[in-house]
């Protein structure tokens, strides 16, 4: 993906003429983690790459959930 964005900062390049600007869709990801630590780290991966490649994060759209399992005894 980065060769695609090569020439121009911002964008995606789909051929030498064409290119994609502004992108104002959100795709679904979800990043499970057992500690704060852990998904910090994967944030903060997830936030360089796309920012290498031209793309930005909606901080309004984002959203974090938090799930908390009780063990639960089926027997």
């Amino acid at each position: 993906m980065k060769t695609s964005t090569s020439e121009r900062k911002y964008g995606i390049s789909l051929i030498a003429r064409m290119q994609l600007d502004d992108l104002h869709f959100a795709d679904d990801l979800a990043l499970l983690s057992h500690t704060k630590q852990q998904m910090h780290e994967k944030t903060t991966s997830v936030a360089a790459a796309s920012t290498a490649v031209g793309l930005n994060i909606h901080k309004g759209k984002s959203k974090i959930l938090r799930y908390k399992k009780n063990p639960t005894n089926f027997n």
